[in-house]
């Protein structure tokens, strides 16, 4: 964690106990879960929870002893989403992907060097993938999200990431530097990333970036489903969809980033 200014350590730790109980909604997560994901000591995550619920950014279920998300966080997110939120303009692409494939669509975020997953709508086929939700967090490089926003990256962007992250032992060969490289390559050349059951055994993705005013992909949209829905017949057409409504989402997200501010 970084440590370049007092008290830099401490802000780090809270902020990686927030990320845990984030991911963990709304269901929960207990102590000795934050402290796995952390790999802080759990007498340390115990009172920096304490702490922040006393704040108002956590909340405790003393029944079932699992922590949440507090109300301040609520309050400073609907600030924040003045600036950050781009799901009202994505709703309508998302739906529209669910509703033509019959498959689970998302919109998902980067968050430096992670995704963020912020809407899923399900499509009518009644079997789902749970994967990817709201909330989920992957490395970038992982699921079809994560490896449709690193492949449109510049490319000192990706020899920095790859040299600096090693997603194999968590994330299987397939996500091993060189696998990614080749995997990044093809994404590129198709437009669209895949995920072949890479994550969840029998569970496909596939996904288009997203990009900003600046030309950096920034979001994604992305599609995951059972194997047996994603068939070298059909990924292509799925593959022309993702990148349409990638393509109308980011210009209207330019277009939007271009109005003078109100």
């Amino acid at each position: 964690m970084n440590s370049t200014f007092p008290g830099a350590q401490m802000v780090g730790r809270m902020a990686a106990v927030l990320r845990a109980v984030s991911t963990a909604m709304p269901r929960g997560i207990s102590t000795a879960e934050v402290a796995r994901s952390t790999g802080l000591a759990r007498p340390t995550v115990h009172r920096l929870l304490g702490a922040m619920a006393a704040e108002g950014f956590c909340d405790h279920d003393h029944q079932d002893g699992l922590w949440m998300l507090g109300p301040e966080m609520y309050l400073m997110g609907t600030v924040a989403a003045e600036r950050y939120d781009i799901t009202g303009i994505a709703r309508d692409h998302v739906t529209a992907l669910a509703e033509a494939t019959g498959e689970s669509a998302f919109l998902s975020v980067r968050r430096g060097e992670e995704t963020v997953c912020l809407l899923r709508e399900d499509g009518a086929f009644p079997i789902r993938s749970f994967v990817l939700y709201e909330g989920k967090r992957f490395p970038l490089g992982v699921a079809s999200a994560g490896l449709a926003i690193l492949s449109f990256l510049p490319e000192s962007a990706i020899e920095r990431f790859l040299d600096s992250h090693d997603l194999e032992p968590a994330y299987g060969s397939d996500h091993g530097r060189e696998s990614l490289r080749r995997r990044i390559a093809e994404t590129r050349e198709r437009g669209w990333a895949e995920n072949p059951a890479l994550i969840v055994e029998g569970s496909w993705g596939m996904g288009a970036a997203v990009f900003d005013a600046a030309g950096q992909p920034a979001w994604a949209l992305s599609l995951t489903g059972v194997e047996s829905r994603f068939s070298p017949e059909r990924r292509p057409e799925m593959g022309r969809l993702l990148m349409h409504h990638a393509h109308e989402l980011s210009k209207k997200l330019r277009s939007d980033q271009a109005l003078p501010a109100r």
